[in-house]
């Protein structure tokens, strides 16, 4: 009787699908735009703009920005996009909401377009553990997107998945 120790994963024809392969690589900044309102919460048209007009925009070059307001101050819908406008020519993509928005649109943008036809009746492991901020709603669009087409989907490691789909 041989003692040898076989990988059974690594001879098998699961495929694991890691978000993190894909995590979009630059710098993530939110900008809160209460600094910009009167006693943080009156939006003064003229000095907004002005406000606007004046700040040092290039320091976002490169970068993803997530704009908000911390402060329970009614914005209007302008304000948000004339600041993206002054941004766009620097930030790789500039949203309204908080960072963790911020990754979800990023994951919805980049999983839309990604080919998952090497999936095709193969059982898939979604990885699970992260060392980046993988926001849940991209674990939510991978699975949707695989399961057209994936034979199985589980979650997690394959030492320890959890069986979430397969395919009748």
């Amino acid at each position: 009787m041989s003692d040898e120790i076989i990988n059974r994963v690594a001879n098998s024809k699961l495929l694991t699908f890691d978000l993190e392969e894909i995590y979009p690589k630059g710098e993530r900044v939110s900008f809160d735009i209460s600094q910009w309102l009167m006693e943080g919460i009156v939006l003064r048209e003229s000095e907004f703009r002005e406000k606007a007009k004046e700040h040092n925009w290039n320091q976002y070059e490169n970068k993803y920005v997530a704009l908000f307001c911390s402060t329970d101050a009614i914005i209007p819908g302008w304000a948000y996009i004339l600041l993206s406008l002054h941004l766009a020519p620097y930030a790789k993509k500039v949203t309204v909401g908080n960072l963790e928005e911020l990754e979800s649109i990023l994951f919805a943008e980049l999983l839309q377009n990604i080919d998952v036809s090497e999936y095709t009746d193969k059982p898939v492991i979604i990885k699970g553990c992260a060392h980046k901020p993988i926001p849940q709603n991209a674990y939510v669009l991978l699975a949707q997107k695989l399961q057209p087409v994936a034979k199985s989907i589980m979650y997690g490691e394959a030492c320890s998945s959890v069986p979430l789909y397969k395919k009748r």
